[in-house]
């Protein structure tokens, strides 16, 4: 059976969907304190995955074919997908962008946020600070009438107006019943472009924003993507449900 456009949610599912995501905004309030230079990534990893089961949640992304973590840790050059590792250690001056994802009475959220550890570079709060904005931007066009393109459009733009460039590589997508449903949220493209925006989705925007190519490449581990040229990368996502009233954050209160 062929797999439709976009998947349309009730209110009553939106409900759901916002319970989930909630889990992992708290988490990362608490990760802000929590992380400090020295810790390794694997130990990351333990906190998120505690946290979340503590709160009867699911880890989402431990539910993903050929992966087993709860969350993905990707620093500096790191683009997304970063693998967990006992070797591998957070330090200062370093950004790190955490994603993860829930699953909480058959409902799923899925959120990323870039983290400076201690103090960082200039150009790195910059970088962290346009890739926030763009997300604010991009869901700020994620309204009934509107289409995909308008959201990528506003993301791309902004972005390459403050020197910076977006990753094509990787897109958002719909979410909340699955982890990754249809359509396909490109953050880059032309505005009135793409499958119009319609009461009831609900999708998850998340640009990766680079300081140099938006090119990547995929490290031997078949996960983790880096920088073509090394230079640094973040991060940030929501997932957004479409509304009367406007676009309503799922993944924050």
């Amino acid at each position: 059976m062929r797999e439709p456009a976009y998947y349309i949610k009730t209110p009553a599912q939106i409900e759901g969907i916002k319970k989930a995501g909630i889990i992992i905004y708290e988490m990362f309030e608490e990760l802000e304190t929590w992380l400090k230079p020295g810790l390794r990534t694997i130990e990351i990893e333990k906190f998120c995955r505690k946290f979340i089961e503590e709160r009867g949640a699911i880890p989402a992304f431990a539910k993903v074919p050929g992966y087993k973590h709860a969350t993905c840790i990707s620093i500096n050059e790191e683009v997304v997908h970063g693998i967990p590792s006992h070797k591998k250690k957070i330090k200062e001056g370093d950004i790190v962008s955490i994603d993860a994802g829930t699953i909480l009475n058959g409902y799923y959220g899925d959120t990323c946020r870039t983290f400076a550890i201690g103090k960082v570079s200039r150009k790195a709060r910059k970088l962290m600070n346009v890739t926030k904005e763009a997300l604010e931007r991009g869901i700020q066009q994620a309204v009934i009438g509107n289409r995909l393109g308008d959201i990528g459009h506003a993301i791309q733009s902004y972005a390459e107006k403050n020197g910076f460039s977006v990753v094509r590589d990787f897109v958002g997508h719909g979410v909340g019943l699955k982890l990754h449903e249809p359509p396909q949220v490109m953050h880059y493209g032309r505005p009135n472009t793409g499958i119009k925006i319609v009461e009831g989705m609900v999708i998850a925007i998340e640009p990766m924003i680079n300081e140099g190519t938006w090119r990547v490449k995929i490290l031997k581990d078949g996960w983790t993507a880096i920088t073509t040229d090394h230079k640094l990368s973040a991060q940030y996502e929501h997932s957004v449900a479409i509304t009367k009233e406007g676009p309503v954050v799922t993944t924050r209160p």
